[in-house]
């Protein structure tokens, strides 16, 4: 979002805005029901579909911020992969399962299967497709739990 935008957009409205935030304010200070929290979120929403601002357009920048954090996640734990790849421990669960613990991450899977649930950090990032990193971390950590 552009600034001079918002600018501009203050500069013709501050009549309305500053309405606005005084009638926000009398019914903040002067109701104290569910009412007035109800009123409160209709005269926000209200000026921000005055000011242009739609539903869609704050759908989209939600969109964009997910994929790009989640993006960052399997980067970042991509690359400690590679990095913890000596320290993980192969566990075969004896059902077909087995689990992957190395220090920030966890990978749970089940034999023959193309997908792992990846945890890093202690918190869930889904279900991965198995990649060529993902193979090599499989198999050093294998190696490791075999040597040892």
């Amino acid at each position: 979002m552009d600034t001079q935008v918002w600018i501009e957009f203050l500069k013709q409205n501050w009549l309305v805005i500053a309405i606005a935030l005084i009638i926000l304010f009398i019914v903040l200070n002067v109701l104290r029901t569910v009412i007035k929290w109800v009123l409160a979120v209709l005269i926000i929403g209200g000026l921000l579909v005055y000011s242009g601002i739609s539903l869609d357009k704050i759908g989209e920048v939600v969109s964009t911020v997910k994929e790009e954090t989640v993006d960052t996640i399997k980067a970042e734990a991509m690359n400690m992969m590679m990095k913890e790849a000596k320290e993980a421990k192969y566990t075969s669960n004896g059902d077909g399962t087995y689990s992957i613990k190395a220090p920030n991450l966890e990978l749970k899977g089940s034999a023959g299967s193309e997908k792992v649930e990846v945890t890093f950090r202690g918190v869930s990032v889904g279900k991965w497709d198995i990649n060529d990193t993902i193979r090599s971390f499989i198999n050093d950590a294998k190696s490791n739990t075999a040597t040892k």
